[in-house]
């Protein structure tokens, strides 16, 4: 997994509350467990229309957002079923930090264990990065995960919260097995332990 410092990017703004996992990633595209891919399905339905060409209106398909890296939501996002292919979409596309004032607890989990930070802000603070997301490509906003600050283009800094260790995780780019083996060692001196006092099994 990356690590996840310091972000400096476009934001795009998709203020729609309780969009949901089928909406991030459709059910129809759940076909592989690979982690990549996705992206180019991720808001299949908002973003296409049934010939598959393009909804010209949706946020990321406007020019100024095709490469946004941040993404300002609206409230209950990640809500339904518990897919993991619905962060993997999201990173996939590019995307490495949302924001929203509340979260599915699964999906914002799942956001950690994929390298992407969910920030949880209260409305009022979400509305000051929406508006600023709305100046398009032109304004580009700073996550700085360290300083647990969000820089706007206007240079207004927004404190958020993030969980100690789950910090710790994207800082150093430790996923679920990175964690583990950061405990390699002691597995290893337990195995041979282990198998010196039971060699039979």
């Amino acid at each position: 997994m990356d690590k996840f410092t310091t972000l400096t990017g476009v934001a795009a703004p998709m203020p729609l509350v309780n969009i949901d996992t089928d909406m991030i990633i459709p059910k129809v595209f759940l076909k592989s467990i690979a982690r990549t891919g996705f992206g180019k399905n991720l808001f299949d339905e908002m973003r296409y229309n049934r010939d598959g060409t393009e909804i010209e209106d949706f946020v990321l398909n406007k020019p100024q957002y095709r490469s946004a890296e941040i993404l300002i939501a609206g409230d209950n996002f990640g809500c339904g079923s518990s897919r993991e292919h619905a962060p993997w979409a999201i990173a996939d596309f590019g995307i490495k930090c949302v924001v929203s004032t509340s979260f599915a607890d699964i999906f914002f989990n799942n956001c950690f264990k994929n390298g992407i930070l969910p920030v949880v802000l209260p409305q009022e603070q979400v509305d000051i990065l929406m508006a600023d997301a709305e100046k398009g490509e032109n304004a580009r906003m700073t996550v700085d995960l360290e300083a647990q600050e969000i820089t706007t283009s206007d240079g207004e800094v927004i404190k958020f919260d993030v969980d100690a260790h789950r910090k710790h995780c994207l800082l150093e780019g430790l996923d679920d097995i990175g964690q583990t083996m950061q405990k390699k060692a002691s597995i290893d001196a337990f195995e041979a332990q282990a198998s010196a006092a039971r060699p039979w099994v």
